[in-house]
């Protein structure tokens, strides 16, 4: 019998006893209880709470001394070293074979040992509050997501306002520098200011070394990064995530809702997108305790945020390198290639996405940023001027290999060059299949495989006749103008003269001589 049913029956024998039969005896046959019930509905309008006999537990009594002592060894052990109840219970199984004893039976134990023993003391915090503008939490937590045919885990940052509880999320590949930098950046655009504090983790990006007490050497970019947008910084105690908990939660929340199920995206920039559109319905809640919308908490605190910064930061980490003799600087471990003579000396900008390359304050090459190491990262249009000379290098390089991989490379190219080869030879052909390629510096790559793939449906194998196929658009002609009405000047029309008698001239024989 549930709780509500027994107080109300309780009710009624109460009821019964006063105003009805009179006595224990009757009412207890009346309602067809035992008397011991009436008696307790008489002594209280409240059901006693229920006292189940102690029973016998031959099977744990035989594993409790056991139990009790991995659990004493545990004070003694490191925090996140120490046993479950599932390793106990694993343990007893190899110690103790004959014991038939259920991992339930285990569980139950262990925690209520643990509570006995304090090691289930929940620590108490003092709720806080938090005023406009004042401060924000920021973390990295992971995620999965689908990227093209590929289940891909990636690093989300976020940034979350306590007084508004509204947040930002951004995901990157990796949880580099410049991805943390930069996406501070796009979290105060979306706030529309900077925070007085943001409260961290003791993270790489921001800490280089923790010293004693609330003391942080910092990193050079992230003190510089810091003085730019004018916020103040701090860091929760090693260990104690619960200093930031807003943020935690956050994460928790977002990725349940958000990310569930795992997303399938073509690149990254759909995955921020779609992060951003989660961000904005965000707004729409209304958070325990409060009253209002994330949404108007969050217009109402931007009149109390610093100024964005007129400037945004330059997020990118400079790196000085030579080129060496395969056309390659280095940034770290990795080989990107550059359109420059060996010994040149180039300044590499690496961002979170990007890596460009810049020399005499022009940019010279731009790759996409790779996170293994010691690969190689090559663009054959690099190598095109020394292919040109030396043409056999072209079947077999690691660049062509690249961009046949990266879908860069169509069957068409393959048809063209197949036939130059044939045409020309094999140094010959490859050598204009060269210059065909050249011609995509200054046209781009989109517009070189639409004229190549025209010339070869043309039946056209010839540089020239791609080269025209390039150039055409700029060849033709303006289209004529509309006839014009010459009004007036009609009248000075006349009749087409009639050239019939000319003829005679081929007929009639030469009267002079030549």
């Amino acid at each position: 019998m549930d709780w509500r049913a027994k107080v109300d029956l309780f009710e009624q024998l109460r009821r019964e006893y006063e105003f009805g039969v009179g006595t224990i005896a009757g009412v207890a046959a009346k309602f067809g209880v035992h008397r011991r019930m009436v008696r307790q509905a008489i002594a209280s309008a409240l059901p006693p709470p229920h006292r189940y006999p102690t029973r016998a537990k031959p099977k744990l009594d035989a594993v409790g001394a056991f139990i009790d002592q991995v659990l004493e060894e545990d004070r003694r052990a490191p925090r996140k070293q120490r046993h479950t109840a599932r390793r106990i219970y694993h343990r007893i199984c190899q110690a103790f074979p004959d014991a038939a004893i259920a991992g339930s039976t285990v569980r139950n134990h262990v925690r209520a040992r643990k509570r006995q023993m304090g090691l289930l003391g929940c620590e108490p915090f003092v709720p806080q509050s938090y005023t406009w503008g004042q401060e924000a939490q920021v973390d990295w937590y992971e995620a999965w997501v689908d990227l093209g045919d590929e289940r891909t885990r990636v690093q989300v940052f976020a940034m979350r306002s306590m007084a508004s509880g509204a947040a930002f999320h951004r995901a990157y590949l990796h949880a580099t520098q410049q991805a943390f930098l930069e996406a501070h950046e796009q979290a105060f655009a979306y706030f529309g200011g900077v925070f007085r504090v943001l409260r961290y983790d003791n993270l790489a990006s921001a800490v280089r070394e923790i010293l004693r007490g609330y003391r942080r050497e910092e990193t050079a970019r992230f003190v510089a990064f810091r003085s730019h947008w004018r916020f103040a910084a701090e860091f929760c105690t090693p260990g104690e995530g619960h200093e930031k908990g807003g943020v935690e939660g956050e994460a928790g929340y977002f990725r349940r809702n958000h990310l569930v199920p795992v997303p399938r995206i073509a690149d990254m920039e759909a995955l921020n997108t779609l992060l951003l559109a989660g961000c904005r319905a965000d707004e729409a809640r209304v958070l325990a305790g409060r009253s209002q919308f994330v949404g108007a908490a969050m217009t109402e605190e931007r009149g109390h945020l610093l100024a964005c910064a007129a400037e945004d930061f330059d997020l990118a980490e400079r790196v000085i390198a030579v080129v060496d003799k395969q056309g390659c600087i280095t940034v770290r471990t990795n080989l990107y290639s550059v359109p420059l003579r060996p010994g040149s000396r180039v300044e590499a900008r690496v961002g979170p996405l990007h890596i460009e390359i810049w020399q005499g304050g022009q940019p010279v090459a731009c790759h996409e940023r790779c996170y293994r190491r010691r690969q190689h990262v090559l663009d054959l249009e690099h190598y095109l001027d020394v292919l040109s000379h030396k043409p056999g290098a072209l079947a077999g390089s690691k660049p062509l290999a690249q961009w046949r991989a990266a879908g860069r490379w169509p069957a068409c190219f393959d048809a063209l060059w197949d036939r130059l080869r044939a045409r020309h030879g094999r140094q010959d052909g490859t050598r204009a299949m060269v210059e065909v390629l050249i011609l995509g510096r200054t046209c781009g790559q989109e517009r070189l495989q639409t004229a190549v793939a025209t010339a070869v449906s043309l039946g056209a194998y010839d540089v020239a006749a791609v080269r025209y196929l390039l150039s055409e658009g700029a060849l033709r002609k303006a289209a004529p103008p509309a006839l014009i009405d010459v009004g007036v000047l009609a009248r000075y029309d006349r009749p087409v003269p009639d050239l019939a008698d000319y003829d005679t001239l081929l007929s009639a024989p030469c009267a002079g001589s030549a």
